[in-house]
């Protein structure tokens, strides 16, 4: 027979859905936290790694003799030989390990190398420029339109001919250019590690999001096998996309160790994290758009490009417009190739940019009929591609309830002044997968009562620990100080990388399973002791006890005594790939913006800011409420500060220091309202992932309130002062 495997009924849960403090919040707080920076063996060296200069060229040269002299240099090592083309400022070309950060610093500025300097281009917003320069490339294209072109009509030329009727027969048409920067990643704890080696075993305190997958990664290149290595990571400071790999620094941080015979630390300083750890594409459009009276989109016709850094990589085609899918339209997509930091995966990989690029259009959309932006939206519903239409019509009421949204809109560019500031709303639907990732763990039942579960899983911030704690303790109706959690090693048995927010569906999903047949086994045990069936048994209180007769049981102490000498060990799996009771993926969001902006300054100022996400079986509700304030935090920062800044002559990364790299500070964020969205009909859809969907839409959102506000688009974000007084310029002579 079968095992089955379900949650509590809803409504019914003793610990799931409740307020719970994290498990680990105390040594986060109190600084006792060990992060991989923190970590400090005896006679440990310290490594940094030299950067490029320039932004591309070919080394020449590279002496490291005079370096190898410093006083108190152990080793330096060369990361880029004669020859090599380096295609970003910042890439890595040597390293030096020393007995201290004073050496280390001496080393390198005594590394001697020459380069041999290449033509240049990080200008990714100028799409003509680009093809110019031949740094562009196909990223894709798709046509869909409701009439098919005859057998003997050639497709292109009906298209063209189609998507203009279309545009002819609209009531309304917007034709604009919108963009979104790149920006870096931004993680408080840079990337890097500390490795030491007993004989022939590695142990690498790595800042990572994927404990399991990365022993590898430092086998192979260093000749040994996974199994002699053991990846060590109790907590990490931001990871966000970015450190899913043991990277070239840390394969030489443990190589150096090995060379050395000592223990050392590698950290990336905070400027070669910003060039060379990864950025998010931009995305730039021209777009037109037509829509019929009532706002209703029936023609898209766009064309975005963007860059990944060298190897371009831009805006998936798929995913523009952004969620709106209508039923006439043609998307185009063009790489750029930039003498720019790589790209890497930053929350929501393309969703955000998408968002910010097509649900603007649609605001303007509701501009230019003079409709209310909500009713715009809402009349768009229909075409979402992820079939959720009802769940978002739902959701907009929920938010624009919490936002006052009919008695605080205006229509744009009317709202009543306060001097030179104006005010706005706006608002952006997003949608994510987040269904759980392979996930394994080890439950251990004692016969004392103690309880523990171990998985080689990682806590980004996000309360891992803590809801994995919940799921156990809920199952065996024990509170949540009950239940001993083991991740951060290799060691334990392999769960997935915390990415794509598959983690609380992966690590829910194992645990339930391993806590559950645990529980069965036990109540093997404890029925033959009261002589009862099994399947009569619940666990609830501290006790295991009859279904309806609580007085009919006995306590979890004195059940777990029943196990002997030895602990019940259970393992618990799960393989994403079927229908799961305890699991799904897609979830909606709604997110408005309330914000004022100065038209003397151009500054933009967040009022308020509502986020409405569902995400399935709530596990934690404090915690994932926090998860949903960082994301909306995140995203006020990429509408209105973060941007990557080059200097288009020389390539030059221009604010790759926390000095220069704007971030908004707890009073630019102004009012965040959440509102966690779980009916029954979302509860019994088991977990989903919660952490990148509510960085999505806060893009759109505060650039559709800052154009609801002055009555014009600035096109591109973040939305610095410069931008906004532009465009208001721009305005004023159109």
């Amino acid at each position: 027979m079968a095992k089955e495997y379900n949650w509590p009924k809803f409504g019914t849960a003793a610990l799931l859905g409740t307020d719970q403090d994290r498990i680990d919040g105390i040594p986060k707080a109190t600084g006792t936290a060990k992060y991989s920076y923190d970590i400090n063996y005896p006679n440990m060296l310290i490594a940094r790694v030299l950067g490029s200069p320039h932004a591309h060229c070919k080394l020449t040269a590279i002496d490291l003799s005079a370096a190898k002299q410093v006083p108190g240099v152990v080793s330096v090592v060369a990361m880029k030989e004669p020859g090599n083309e380096i295609r970003w400022q910042g890439d890595l070309i040597a390293c030096v390990a020393a007995e201290s950060e004073g050496a280390c610093a001496e080393g390198l500025a005594a590394i001697q190398a020459q380069y041999e300097m290449l033509d240049v281009f990080v200008m990714d917003d100028q799409l003509e420029a680009a093809e110019a320069a031949k740094r562009t490339s196909k990223g894709g294209d798709n046509t869909q339109l409701e009439n098919e072109a005859g057998e003997d009509e050639d497709e292109d030329e009906f298209a063209e001919k189609e998507l203009q009727r279309l545009f002819d027969e609209s009531a309304a048409v917007v034709e604009g250019y919108y963009g979104i920067d790149a920006i870096t990643h931004m993680c408080l704890e840079p990337h890097g590690s500390t490795c030491k080696w007993d004989d022939k075993k590695l142990t690498a305190n790595l800042s990572t999001q994927n404990v399991s997958g990365t022993a590898g990664q430092f086998a192979s290149p260093l000749g040994i096998t996974a199994g002699d290595v053991t990846v060590h990571c109790d907590f990490i400071g931001g990871g966000f996309g970015s450190k899913f790999a043991a990277d070239p620094w840390g394969v030489l941080c443990a190589q150096l160790a090995k060379d050395t015979g000592r223990p050392v630390r590698l950290m990336l300083d905070r400027d070669i994290e910003l060039k060379t750890a990864g950025a998010r594409p931009s995305a730039f459009m021209k777009v037109r758009a037509g829509a019929d009276k009532n706002g209703v989109v029936k023609v898209w016709d766009s064309h975005h490009w963007g860059t990944g850094g060298p190897a371009g990589g831009a805006v998936s085609q798929g995913v523009i417009p952004y969620v709106f899918d209508p039923p006439n339209r043609r998307r185009k997509a063009t790489n750029i190739s930039t003498n720019t930091g790589p790209s890497r995966a930053w929350r929501a990989p393309n969703h955000p940019q998408a968002c910010a690029i097509s649900q603007t259009v649609y605001d303007d959309i509701a501009a230019k009929l003079g409709l209310d932006s909500y009713d715009v939206f809402l009349a768009n519903l229909p075409s979402v591609s992820n079939g959720k239409a009802e769940v978002y019509a739902d959701q907009m009421k929920v938010a624009a309830k919490l936002m006052d949204w009919k008695a605080k809109w205006h229509p744009h560019g009317k709202g009543q002044a306060d001097g030179d500031v104006v005010t706005g709303l706006g608002m952006g639907i997003h949608t994510w997968g987040g269904g759980g990732h392979p996930s394994n763990c080890l439950i251990k039942i004692h016969p004392d009562g103690g309880v523990e579960t171990s998985l080689g899983s990682q806590d980004l911030g996000t309360g891992t620990r803590t809801a994995i704690g919940m799921v156990v303790a809920e199952t065996f109706g024990l509170p949540l100080s009950a239940v001993k959690v083991n991740i951060g090693s290799s060691a334990y048995p392999a769960s997935g990388p915390s990415g794509g927010s598959t983690t609380i569906g992966g690590v829910s999903e194992s645990n339930r399973r391993g806590a559950q047949d645990a529980l069965r086994t036990l109540n093997e045990l404890v029925g033959k002791k009261l002589g009862v069936e099994p399947n009569t048994l619940i666990a609830s209180g501290g006790r295991i006890f009859v279904e309806g007769n609580p007085d009919k049981g006995l306590s979890w102490k004195e059940a777990c005594s029943l196990l002997g000498m030895q602990p019940l060990e259970q393992k618990g799996s799960f393989v994403p790939g079927g229908a799961s009771p305890l699991s799904s993926s897609g979830v909606a969001g709604v997110q408005m913006a309330e914000v004022a902006v100065d038209r003397a300054t151009g500054v933009v100022r967040m009022k308020k800011f509502v986020a409405v996400q569902d995400m399935g079986l709530i596990v934690n509700r404090q915690t994932a409420a926090s998860q949903i304030y960082g994301a909306a935090i995140m995203g006020i920062a990429f509408a209105l500060y973060e941007q990557r800044i080059m200097d288009p002559q020389s390539g030059s990364f221009l604010n790759a220091e926390l000095t220069d790299y704007k971030l908004p500070r707890l009073g630019d964020i102004g009012e965040i309202v959440v509102e966690m969205y779980e009916p029954e009909s979302e509860y019994n859809r088991g977990v989903i992932g919660l952490g990148e969907p509510p960085v999505i839409a806060p893009g759109a959102a505060i650039s559709n309130a800052v154009a609801n506000a002055l009555g014009i688009r600035v096109p591109v974000l973040p939305l610095t002062p410069e931008r906004v007084l532009n465009a208001i310029e721009k305005g004023r002579n159109a």
